[in-house]
């Protein structure tokens, strides 16, 4: 160290005698710059001198000095460790924030403790260091607020455990915001990104695939597809068995008597899909595989030729167009009860005939072109219409 600096040194406990606030602040910013000046050629043992000096002086200096204090000493790697602890530790997030962000002199133990013990700014400024161990984030995201897991889940220097990566995957089902940082991150591990992506609303997968890089972008249509044909795997068997059930309460209602227009418009209005289906495929004569396929069609003709067949009333037979999460506006609406009306029940049974016929042939529900069911029910209801 220099002359100099040995002489500054020699100041401080007049400094500290004086009294003087303006005396303790002139010598802690002409002591901090010596060191910062000195600072590369510091040996530890040298350091440690500071870290007595500084810890001295700031003992009894106000918190707008601390708070420049702790932005000139909180990226310098070799920085005074007590100090630093100390700034750290402070209730004022202005002057513990700098260090808590940037300084390589505190450990794990350090942000660990300070994480289970002071404020959410605390936790905060922790989240923001370019490097976060796992043992820190753990604490972080148990004790911390939506703010710090957003920040944590942006910090690609944040590492997290299994049970980590399990508490941002949770928070994100309710959060889209918090999902689409999550889903960004490369370490996520698979199980938990495709539970990520299951729960992800179509928005947020959307702008997932919008923002990633090529790497993450594979990966996410991987998975996505992957969800897609288990979904359809699961459904499909689902589906059957929902269905074989719904038949077998539908024959029993025939069988009893029972089988009228007011049970399908009971189950249309109750959203029981399947038994609508199995209803409506017994009173109109037509197999249960291809009416559920009509049924699915984008095109309402052929749902309403299919209504029309079974003989049900518009009033049902709205219900039945709404089945399966279909929305139409009051001028479609006002179009598709206008159609149903001029259809008659003999022309509607014609049509349903030849898609029986094709069905047979083809062995296949899906055999009938919706574009087809439409044309054909145009047809039809034109002849009705005498045009």
């Amino acid at each position: 160290m220099t002359a100099a600096g040995h002489s500054l040194i020699g100041e401080l406990e007049d400094a500290l005698r004086s009294g003087s606030k303006d005396k303790r602040l002139d010598t802690l910013r002409r002591v901090t710059d010596l060191f910062l000046a000195e600072a590369d050629r510091l040996n530890e043992q040298q350091i440690d001198l500071f870290d007595d000096v500084l810890g001295h002086l700031i003992k009894r200096i106000e918190a707008k000095a601390l708070a420049q204090l702790s932005r000139q000493l909180g990226p310098v790697a070799n920085a005074p460790n007590e100090v630093v602890r100390r700034l750290a530790r402070d209730d004022d997030i202005e002057v513990a924030e700098p260090v808590l962000k940037q300084s390589p002199r505190l450990t794990d133990s350090d942000l660990i403790d300070i994480a289970n013990t002071k404020t959410q700014a605390h936790l905060l400024a922790i989240s923001g260091r370019p490097k976060i161990g796992i043992a820190v984030t753990d604490v972080l995201l148990q004790r911390g607020d939506r703010k710090v897991m957003h920040k944590l889940a942006g910090n690609s220097g944040a590492s997290f455990s299994e049970s980590g990566f399990e508490t941002l995957v949770k928070h994100s089902e309710s959060d889209e915001q918090l999902a689409e940082k999550v889903g960004l991150r490369v370490d996520v591990p698979l199980r938990l990104f495709r539970e990520l992506l299951l729960r992800a609303t179509e928005a947020v997968r959307s702008r997932l695939l919008a923002m990633a890089g090529p790497a993450t972008r594979d990966q996410i249509q991987r998975v996505l597809q992957a969800i897609t044909e288990d979904a359809h795997h699961e459904a499909g068997f689902q589906n059957e068995h929902d269905f074989a059930e719904a038949y077998t309460r539908a024959r029993g209602l025939k069988e009893s008597g029972g089988l009228k227009e007011a049970v399908v418009y009971e189950f249309a209005k109750s959203g029981q899909y399947a038994d609508v289906v199995a209803t409506v495929s017994l009173l109109c004569g037509a197999p249960l595989k291809l009416v559920e396929s009509l049924l699915q069609s984008e095109h309402r003709e052929a749902v309403l030729v299919i209504c029309k067949a079974a003989g049900l009333t518009w009033s049902t037979a709205r219900l039945v167009l709404s089945c399966g999460g279909r929305s139409y506006s009051s001028q479609d609406s006002e179009a598709a009860r206008n159609d149903y009306l001029r259809l008659s029940q003999a022309n509607a049974q014609r049509v349903l005939r030849f898609w029986q016929v094709r069905y047979t042939t083809t062995g296949q529900a899906g055999g009938t072109p919706p574009a087809q069911a439409a044309a054909g029910l145009r047809r039809q209801t034109s002849a009705a219409a005498g045009r």
